[in-house]
């Protein structure tokens, strides 16, 4: 099973106060640690997360995010036809709520076939995807 991975998820893992933290852990070393498990992202979601954890929680999270955490998870790299189908599709929405990062990763599930995302953004079930953990 393939699963892409959203910032929500891995700032859940993270920071230990956040409301889904117990649920984020419990599936990335339970379900998601399964050898049939795939897990993906892209550089965006890696950059966004990095960002986030450091404004929010400092750079020794960041530090656990990208040494313990990431490691789990194969990371794809946008290229510029992505990123054009990205942006395409983010300037289509018309809402103050998407983001671009979002945008992104909705096309490139579509493109890898994944169909469902570890993640706590109900942005991605508004687009027909998958949320784990339920």
């Amino acid at each position: 099973m393939r699963t892409f991975v959203d910032t929500s998820a891995l700032f859940a893992l993270v920071d230990e106060q956040d409301q889904n933290h117990d649920r984020a852990v419990a599936w990335f070393v339970g379900p998601a640690s399964a050898p049939s498990e795939i897990l993906l992202t892209h550089s965006y979601v890696v950059v966004e997360s990095a960002a986030l954890i450091n404004r929010r929680l400092g750079r020794d999270p960041v530090r656990v995010f990208l040494e313990a955490i990431l490691p789990a998870t194969t990371v794809l790299y946008v290229d510029e036809v992505l990123h054009r189908f990205g942006v395409a599709a983010y300037l289509a929405t018309g809402s103050r709520r998407a983001s671009l990062v979002d945008a992104v990763s909705f096309e490139m599930m579509r493109e890898q076939q994944v169909d469902r995302a570890f993640a706590f953004d109900r942005d991605f079930a508004a687009a027909g995807f998958e949320l784990v953990p339920g």
